[in-house]
Order: structure tokens, then C-alpha cells, then sequence
């Protein structure tokens, strides 16, 4: 059993939770932002349906990436599209403080600013059940191959770790949405960690997929 606890082992663990911790908690923040507005019975369903639709999405992708990272220059494609994850979640962490607020409200169902509504802000964009949860969805599932790639990539060369990372993943996704969003909210700092180790592994898939596909390449012009 001891075998598997090695350095590079316990450092794609730890990667692995920051990712899974800090996806969890902007998937969530996405999923508050498109119910905040909707009335309170609309609000509660189109969370389920985000929710359900990120724990499906997630499985899902996770039987294709595996797979897919294999092909020479998938891993190089993988790693570009996180370093737009990261871009994508560097904007995410200057989100409004008062969208934010919303966002939390709507998924914990509660009045934290004392303001006597819950995610209805005055002046807040008011959507329909039917543009709230096609916009969960789509996010769903941008975020989704979002979190499975970046978990493949730091798990590497460590099955039990990739496996680990996404029964995570999803336990975090269907369980502790809420309660992983508002952490992060409480303490930035996690976020700005898990956005560079993020941003770590993108710069690693890249590095290993480019040396993947030098040499195919050099044979193909050769």
C-alpha cells in the first residue's frame, strides 16, 4: 500500500483538492447567480436541475477525457484551455460584491444581507425559470469539462488519484455546494491558491503535450 504515498503522489493530491474545492465553489456561485431573481419554488428547482446536471456532466466527461488525453495533442489542447479557465476565473473573482451576495442567498435561501429579500435585489436583471436553467446548463457543462481536464492533468501518471478527484468532485458538487461557496467567499485566499495551481497544471499540460508533439511533428515534415 505504501508504494502509492510518494511525493509526486501526495502533490497531485493536493492539487487535486484545490481544484476540486474551488471549481465546486464557482460552479456553485454560477449556479446562485443564474437562480438569483426567480421566485423562491423557481429558485429552488433550477439549483437541483444545475446540481444534477454538473454531477451527471462531470461523470460523463470523465469517461471521455480519460480516454481522449491519450491521442497525441489532446493533452496540449487541454492545457490551453485551462490557462482560459484561469482567465475565466480571474474575472470570476472580481464578480460585484452584491451579485456575489445574491448568489448565496439564492443557494443557501437566506437573507444574509438583511435586506429583507432574498437573491431579489433591487434592480437586479429578472430572468425567466426556462433562461435561469438553460444558462446553469450551459455553464454546467463548460465548467464540467473545465473541472475533469484540470483533474486529469494533475492526477498524471496516478489512477487512484484521478478517481479520488472526481468522486470528490462530485460528492462536493451534490453535497456542499452552499457551504464550499460561501467558504471561498469568507476566504479569498483559497481561491487565489487553487486558481494557481490551476494555472500550474495548464503550464504542465502544455509542456507535455508540446513534447508529445514535437517529435510527430519533426517526422511529419521530415
Amino acid at each position: 500500500m505504501f508504494e502509492f504515498i510518494t511525493p509526486q503522489a501526495l502533490s497531485a493530491f493536493f492539487q487535486v483538492i484545490m481544484i476540486d474545492l474551488v471549481l465546486a465553489g464557482d460552479n456553485a456561485i454560477v449556479i446562485g447567480l443564474a437562480a438569483a431573481g426567480l421566485p423562491a419554488d423557481q429558485r429552488t428547482r433550477v439549483i437541483l436541475i444545475g446540481i444534477v446536471a454538473a454531477t451527471l456532466l462531470r461523470i460523463v466527461f470523465a469517461l471521455m477525457t480519460t480516454q481522449l488525453l491519450q491521442i497525441v495533442g489532446l493533452l496540449l489542447a487541454g492545457g490551453i484551455l485551462l490557462l482560459w479557465v484561469c482567465w475565466k476565473m480571474w474575472r470570476e473573482l472580481r464578480t460585484p460584491h452584491e451579485e456575489i451576495v445574491d448568489a448565496e442567498e439564492a443557494l443557501s435561501n437566506t437573507d444574509i444581507n438583511e435586506d429583507g429579500t432574498i437573491a431579489s435585489r433591487p434592480g437586479a436583471p429578472k430572468k425567466t425559470f426556462a433562461q435561469a436553467a438553460w444558462q446553469i446548463v450551459i455553464a454546467d457543462v463548460s465548467m464540467s469539462l473545465d473541472n475533469v481536464l484540470a483533474v486529469a492533468g494533475a492526477a498524471r501518471d496516478h489512477p487512484y488519484v484521478l478517481v479520488f478527484g472526481l468522486v470528490l468532485s462530485i460528492a462536493l458538487m451534490g453535497i456542499a455546494a452552499s457551504f464550499i461557496a460561501n467558504l471561498l467567499q469568507k476566504h479569498r485566499w483559497i481561491a487565489y491558491v487553487g486558481l494557481a495551481v490551476i494555472l500550474y497544471v495548464a503550464v504542465d499540460m502544455i509542456y507535455r503535450g508540446f513534447n508529445e508533439v514535437l517529435p510527430v511533428a519533426i517526422n511529419f515534415v521530415g
